[in-house]
């Protein structure tokens, strides 16, 4: 009886830990691993098993930045099962990672979190970073604004506004300074937020016009300076994505 009092309460109760086969992910790949649950002094039962894909974004609150927690995936393995003490239970998993989870640049951190719910206990939880790397479309959007001279200056995830609000609560921004080539000079910055499926990403293109004389000025201290345009592009529209661009850019600048 005091054992299993002790073990409602989390103490001498399963252990848990999920051990992935890799840590470096693309966009909308599979993950694999092993869920390994190792029984403690009693018998346990174990209602559910589950896998939270997480990650963080920056959330302004009265004027001060607030890191939050975002839960982007959550993925049922099992639905019950029993571990005798000191069983050790092997749980092998693939799972998907969505096509549109934030890429692991600047300070953003993605992250598998296993849990186990055990009732009447403290439930046993697991944390594992992970690199998520871009989609490949995204990385070809990437590669080609650094053709064209812009350098990316920051990345980061911010609270989205309703506008833009999709599936998350927030964004991921990614910012880019021209240093070289035919907008240096004309452009403050090029902010790119990518919307992204299997085969097709819509793009927000916020371009910030560097203020020239008078008017230019006024522009800037009215925020009239910004201009948002959307586009989407799939694989088929790449090679001519460079000149896209540019014409885009060329219109709003």
């Amino acid at each position: 009886m005091l054992k299993k009092i002790l073990s409602s309460i989390g103490i001498g109760s399963a252990k848990v830990d999920t051990q992935l086969s890799k840590t470096v992910y693309t966009a909308g790949e599979t993950m694999e691993g092993v869920i390994v649950i190792e029984g403690g002094k009693t018998e346990q039962q174990i209602d559910e098993i589950y896998l939270s894909l997480m990650s963080t974004y920056i959330r302004e609150v009265d004027d001060n930045k607030v890191n939050e927690t975002a839960l982007l995936e959550k993925y049922k393995l099992v639905d019950s099962l029993i571990v005798s003490p000191n069983e050790v239970k092997r749980i092998p998993f693939h799972i998907p990672l969505p096509f549109d989870v934030p890429i692991t640049k600047g300070k953003t951190k993605v992250w598998i979190q296993t849990g186990l719910d055990i009732k009447m206990a403290i439930d046993p939880q697991d944390r594992d970073y992970i690199e998520v790397q871009p989609h490949p479309l995204v990385e070809s959007f990437l590669q080609t604004v650094n053709s064209l001279g812009f350098s990316l200056r920051e990345v980061k995830c911010e609270e989205a506004s309703r506008a833009l609000r999709r599936k998350y609560p927030f964004v991921q921004e990614f910012e880019f300074k021209p240093t070289s080539g035919l907008f240096k000079g004309r452009l403050d910055e090029l902010e790119v937020i990518f919307f992204t499926s299997e085969h097709q990403v819509e793009v927000i293109l916020e371009i910030d016009r560097k203020a020239l004389g008078l008017r230019g000025f006024l522009a800037e201290a009215l925020e009239r300076d910004e201009t948002l345009v959307r586009f989407t592009f799939n694989s088929h529209d790449i090679p001519a994505l460079s000149q896209t661009l540019v014409n885009i850019i060329n219109k709003y600048s």
